[in-house]
C-alpha cells in the first residue's frame, strides 16, 4: 500500500485536472465547482501522507520523489485548495467564475510537478505552463484595459526568464550529455564544465529566478499586478513568486562560490532595502503587501547566495503560507491610529524596550556561539536577534498596563514555542533533501553585513530626521517606484460601464 501511494497522487492529481476541464462545459452546473474543490484537496492529502510515510529518495523516470519534493507539492496545492474554497463564493456571479476555476486548478498543479520533475525537459514545459497560467489569471479581466497592460508586462518578463533558464538548462545538458537533473549535478557530470562554464550557467539561473521574484530591477511587474483579483495574488506565493529559492536549492551543486553568488548577494541586499522602503511608504494594502514580498524574497536569496538553502525553503514556505493569508483577509484589513501614549508611561516603556534590546542581542550571541562558525550563521543570527528585539517591543514594552504586557509576553512566550517546534519540524523532514551549499567568498558575506547594517542605520536616522531634504528625496523616490505606471491606471473602470449599459455581470 504505501509504495503505491505515489501512483495514488498521480491518479488523483489527473482527476483534479479533468474535473477542472470538466468545469468549462457550460451545460455543467454551477454547483459543480463545490465538488470539483473537493477533489483538489484529495492530491495534497496523498501527498501528506507520501511525506509521511516515505523517508528515502527514488528516481523514477521523469520524477525526482524525495522529502523536499513531497514537502513543495503539499505546499503549493494546499495553498490552491484555499484559494480555490474561498473562491466559490468570492467569484461568484462573475463571467471568468468556470474559466478561473479552471486556470488555478491547471496553474497550481503544473507548478507542483515542476518540483517533482527529474527530467529538466518537463521541468521546463510544466515551469512554462505555470508562468503561462499566472498570465491569464492576471488579466482574467481582459474586458479592463488596465489588466491586459499588466498580464502584457509579467508576459514579457516571464518570456525572457523562461528563455534564459531554457538557454541555462541546454547548455548544461549539451556539456554534461545528460536531461536527467539527478545525473547533471552528479560530481562525473559537473567535472566536465569549465569553472567558467558553471560561473555563466549559475549567472543564467540567478537571472531567470529574480525576474518571477520580482527582484530590483524586475520589481515592477509584482507591483502592477495588484489590478488581479486578490486570490490571484495569494495563489502567486504558492511555489511562484517564492520559486527562485527553490530552483536555486536543486540547482545548488552548480555553484562554487563564485562571482555568481556575489551578484546575487548584492542584487538580493538592494532589493531588501527598495521593497521594505516601498512597504513603509505606501497607503494601498495590497501595494504594502507587494513591497513586504520583494523584501522578503531578497532575504531568502540572500540565504541562497550564502549557502543556507534549508533556510531559503523553510522561509520560502512559511512566508508563503503567511503572505497569502494576509491577501485573503485584504478586503476586511482596517488601519486603525494609535492614541499617543502619556508621558508618564515613557520611562517605563523605555525600561522595557531597553529589556527587549538585551533580550536580542543575548539570543544573537547565544545563536552565533552555538553554531559551527559558518558566515551565514552571522547573518541569521543577527536577524533572530532583532526579531526578538522587536518582537518584545511590539508585544510587551509598548503595552498599556499590566494586564496588556502579560498578555503580550505570553504571546511571545508561545511564538517563540512555535518557532523552535516549526524549525525541528523542518529540519527532521528536509535535512537528508537538501545538499549543503558553497560558502561565498568572505569579503562578500563582510560586504552584505557593511550594507545590512547600514541601510538600517540610515533608515533609523531619516526616520527621526523626517524634516531633512534626504527624506524627502528618498520618500518621494520610494513612492514613484511603488505607483503603478500611466497606462495601468485608469480615472474611471470603463469596461464597467460598458459591461452595465450590456447587461453584464458587475464584479
Amino acid at each position: 500500500m504505501l509504495n503505491s501511494l505515489p501512483e495514488i497522487f498521480f491518479v488523483l492529481l489527473a482527476i483534479s485536472v479533468l474535473s477542472a476541464l470538466f468545469l468549462l462545459y457550460p451545460r455543467v452546473p454551477l454547483s459543480f465547482v463545490r465538488l470539483h474543490v473537493g477533489i483538489t484537496l484529495l492530491p495534497p492529502l496523498a501527498a501528506l501522507m507520501v511525506l509521511v510515510t516515505t523517508k528515502e529518495t527514488i528516481i523514477y523516470g521523469p520524477w525526482w520523489l524525495d522529502s523536499l519534493s513531497w514537502m513543495l507539492v503539499l505546499f503549493v496545492l494546499t495553498i490552491g485548495f484555499i484559494v480555490q474554497r474561498y473562491s466559490v463564493r468570492y467569484f461568484l456571479g462573475d463571467r471568468s467564475y468556470r474559466k478561473y476555476f479552471t486556470l488555478l486548478t491547471i496553474t497550481t498543479t503544473a507548478d507542483s510537478v515542476v518540483w517533482l520533475s527529474n527530467d529538466l525537459r518537463l521541468l521546463l514545459i510544466c515551469w512554462g505552463v505555470t508562468l503561462l497560467g499566472l498570465i491569464l489569471l492576471i488579466r482574467l479581466k481582459k474586458e479592463w484595459s488596465v489588466a491586459r497592460n499588466a498580464a502584457k508586462q509579467s508576459g514579457r518578463l516571464f518570456a525572457i526568464g523562461w528563455l534564459i533558464l531554457f538557454g541555462a538548462v541546454i547548455w548544461v545538458t549539451q556539456s554534461t550529455g545528460h536531461w536527467q537533473l539527478s545525473l547533471v549535478l552528479t560530481k562525473s557530470s559537473l567535472i566536465q564544465l569549465d569553472l567558467w562554464e558553471r560561473t555563466c550557467i549559475s549567472l543564467m539561473l540567478i537571472l531567470a529566478v529574480v525576474i518571477p521574484a520580482a527582484q530590483w530591477p524586475f520589481q515592477r511587474w509584482l507591483l502592477n499586478s495588484v489590478v488581479a483579483p486578490t486570490p490571484v495574488s495569494a495563489v502567486m506565493h504558492a511555489g511562484i513568486v517564492n520559486a527562485g529559492g527553490i530552483i536555486l536549492t536543486r540547482f545548488s551543486p552548480l555553484f562554487s562560490g563564485d562571482i555568481a553568488q556575489i551578484v546575487l548577494l548584492l542584487v538580493s541586499s538592494v532589493s531588501v532595502m527598495t521593497g521594505t522602503g516601498i512597504m513603509l511608504v505606501q497607503v494601498d494594502y495590497k501595494r504594502q503587501l507587494v513591497g513586504s514580498t520583494i523584501a522578503q524574497m531578497g532575504f531568502m536569496l540572500i540565504q541562497c547566495a550564502l549557502g543556507a538553502f534549508l533556510a531559503a525553503i523553510i522561509h520560502a514556505v512559511l512566508h508563503g503560507l503567511f503572505k497569502s493569508t494576509l491577501f485573503l483577509q485584504a478586503g476586511s484589513t482596517l488601519h486603525h491610529h494609535k492614541k499617543p501614549t502619556s508621558e508618564s508611561n515613557q520611562p517605563l516603556s523605555l525600561l522595557w524596550t531597553i529589556t527587549g534590546g538585551i533580550l536580542g542581542l543575548l539570543v544573537a550571541i547565544g545563536l552565533w556561539l552555538s553554531s559551527s562558525g559558518e558566515i551565514y550563521q552571522i547573518i541569521s543570527a543577527l536577524t533572530l536577534g532583532w526579531s526578538v528585539s522587536l518582537a518584545w517591543t511590539q508585544l510587551v514594552a509598548f503595552g498599556s498596563g499590566h494586564i496588556a504586557r502579560i498578555a503580550g509576553f505570553s504571546l511571545f512566550a508561545v511564538a517563540a514555542i512555535v518557532y523552535n517546534f516549526v524549525h525541528d519540524a523542518f529540519y527532521g523532514v528536509l535535512q537528508n533533501s537538501i545538499p549543503k551549499g558553497m560558502q561565498p567568498p568572505e569579503p562578500a558575506a563582510i560586504l552584505l553585513l557593511i550594507i545590512l547594517l547600514a541601510g538600517s542605520a540610515a533608515g533609523l536616522w531619516l526616520a527621526r530626521h523626517r524634516s531633512s531634504a534626504a527624506y524627502s528625496v528618498i520618500y518621494l523616490w520610494l513612492v514613484r517606484l511603488g505607483e503603478p505606471q500611466n497606462n495601468l491606471i485608469e480615472s474611471h473602470p470603463k469596461y464597467l460601464t460598458q459591461s452595465f449599459f450590456r447587461g453584464g455581470h458587475l464584479r
